[in-house]
């Protein structure tokens, strides 16, 4: 048997924790590599109808038997049809989701590709989402959350099976951006040079935020775990200088600012605009 990556074991550990401490949400939104990952969604919601642990999913067990056969009632899997997923789809599972459940389990429903909502989809799930019952639970799946929208990504939990794809080292670029981060006034002192040489524009720019964002997921995460001696030493040093509030604004308005590179935005407006947000958020020294 394959030894699970590192990606893996935190998501089931996480799993695992949602399900001893009985704290099931009402919507997931699960990031994935592939289609391959999917056998880890079908593990958690076997743990979920089961009420059981990770390891102690039994094969034998009918509610396992009827998942891994695709022949569970009370699963409902949503897929684009065509390039979108559309209202009529959602509509007529909201219609179907009025019946009681028929093995007085709770109710799940897929929305495979997520990122495939339009505006008029969404504002249907939005309904859903947002009026949740107690016993009907989303996961919302996709490959890229930064393309699912904002209002959506939201109301969501958000649980990731994606790999890392960056090489996670000490760069200078993403050093100098970071001390931009802990010191936004940086960002307009070093305006032109960052402009010339480091953002360029907003597709090279965005793919450096993704990976500033996974290196303050990583911190948090290595501080959490009291295990900070994993973390490069130099980032280590560079964000002790931040309070931990102040890494999960950075991550917020990361978050909140990167769909809109998705949209046709002036990209020096949209840089004036998330420097700004940055400047409320410094760090003392």
């Amino acid at each position: 048997m394959q030894e699970l990556s590192i990606v893996k074991k935190k998501f089931i550990d996480y799993i695992d924790k949602i399900i001893e401490y009985k704290r099931v949400s009402h919507a997931y939104l699960i990031e994935i590599d592939n289609d391959k990952d999917m056998i880890y969604i079908y593990d958690f919601i076997k743990m979920i109808l089961c009420d059981c642990l990770y390891q102690k999913i039994d094969k034998n067990n009918n509610i396992v038997k009827l998942i891994d056969n695709n022949n569970y009632p009370d699963i409902k899997i949503i897929e684009p049809d065509g390039n979108w997923i559309k209202k009529t789809q959602l509509l007529e599972l909201q219609k179907e989701y009025n019946n009681k459940s028929l093995l007085g389990k709770k109710r799940i429903y897929i929305i495979n590709k997520a990122e495939r909502l339009n505006s008029s989809s969404a504002n249907t799930m939005l309904k859903f989402l947002e009026e949740p019952e107690e016993d009907i639970i989303a996961l919302l799946i996709t490959d890229n959350r930064y393309h699912v929208l904002d209002t959506i990504l939201s109301r969501c939990q958000i649980l990731n099976l994606k790999e890392d794809i960056y090489n996670i080292e000490k760069e200078d670029e993403i050093m100098d951006l970071i001390e931009c981060f802990i010191n936004p006034n940086n960002f307009f002192l070093q305006y032109n040079y960052l402009m010339n040489k480091e953002i360029v524009d907003k597709t090279i720019f965005k793919e450096k935020l993704q990976k500033i964002e996974h290196i303050f997921i990583n911190y948090l995460n290595c501080k959490f775990e009291k295990s900070l001696e994993k973390a490069e030493e130099d980032l280590n040093v560079l964000l002790k200088k931040c309070d931990d509030k102040d890494i999960i604004k950075y991550i917020s308005i990361i978050e909140e600012e990167i769909p809109k590179l998705e949209f046709n935005v002036n990209f020096k407006l949209w840089l004036d605009s998330f420097f700004s947000k940055l400047v409320g958020g410094s760090c003392d020294d």
